[in-house]
């Protein structure tokens, strides 16, 4: 048994920080936009003695271990569901880039979960996926529904929004990755000094991460002062900009012409 699952990537169009969690999360009140920029995974499964979870790809910065959220999304569903062993392979296609503050891990993870129980015959309802997705991570719950959401919580509390049709492109520094870890701990040191950005106010910024990071590194500057329109996505390092166009920059990632999708993660034809 083989599938093909489409799992997108996403902006946030906002991101403002309401504070620190119990559990060390911090709450966020978030627009998120799923967007025509997307990862594939296939998904093979076969009756075994024992159950094997094998990963594979194109992108050599990804992890094909247990430390994947894909290899743990897996090991999710198997633990909570009552199949038979299986030896379950998953191949990552990946075009959405690596700490990128664009969903890519979160994406492909909610995609395993959506694929497994595709193929399975769905022995778990909508509301476990979502119960499962959150407990791998703040973004997956977004991406299992996509469109335009306002997520708030982690970012598994989700509200559904008007759907607006828009074009955008992405750049990011090639050699920039930013983990949500980072950014976050930037933010609570600044915000706590009511630090100062160069670019302004905290609340000049349509993502607070954003303030909290780009006077730190050079490469983020670059994209702001060549495109003051741009904002960033998530922790970063990826900026957007809605309706325009970037130009080719030395050591740096672009994508042009993307669109916004009114769609999540589903199955497409292999």
């Amino acid at each position: 048994m083989k599938i093909k699952v489409q799992c997108p990537a996403k902006i946030n169009l906002t991101l403002k920080v309401t504070g620190k969690r119990d559990d060390g999360f911090h709450n966020i009140e978030s627009i998120m936009q799923t967007i025509s920029l997307y990862d594939y995974l296939i998904i093979s499964v076969e009756k075994s003695d024992k159950f094997e979870i094998n990963l594979s790809g194109n992108n050599n910065e990804v992890p094909y271990n247990e430390k994947n959220l894909v290899f743990k999304a897996a090991k999710l569903f198997i633990d909570n569901t009552n199949i038979q062993p299986y030896k379950i392979e998953i191949y990552i296609d990946k075009n959405i880039p690596v700490a990128a503050g664009l969903a890519g891990g979160s994406t492909d993870a909610a995609g395993t979960l959506f694929g497994l129980n595709k193929i399975f015959d769905e022995p778990l309802s909508k509301e476990k996926l979502h119960e499962f997705c959150a407990q791998l991570g703040s973004d997956l719950n977004f991406c299992l529904e996509g469109g335009r959401q306002m997520t708030k919580g982690r970012g598994e509390i989700l509200e559904k929004l008007p759907f607006e049709k828009f074009s955008l492109s992405l750049i990011k520094p090639k050699n920039l990755g930013i983990s949500a870890k980072e950014a976050y701990s930037k933010f609570s040191q600044k915000n706590s000094q009511n630090f100062q950005s160069k670019y302004g106010s905290k609340d000049s910024f349509k993502n607070d991460l954003e303030w909290a990071v780009i006077d730190d590194y050079k490469e983020l500057q670059k994209i702001k002062n060549l495109y003051s329109s741009s904002i960033m996505s998530g922790s970063g390092s990826t900026y957007y900009v809605i309706n325009g166009l970037f130009e080719k920059l030395d050591g740096y990632w672009l994508k042009n012409n993307l669109y916004a999708v009114n769609e999540g993660i589903k199955k497409v034809p292999l």
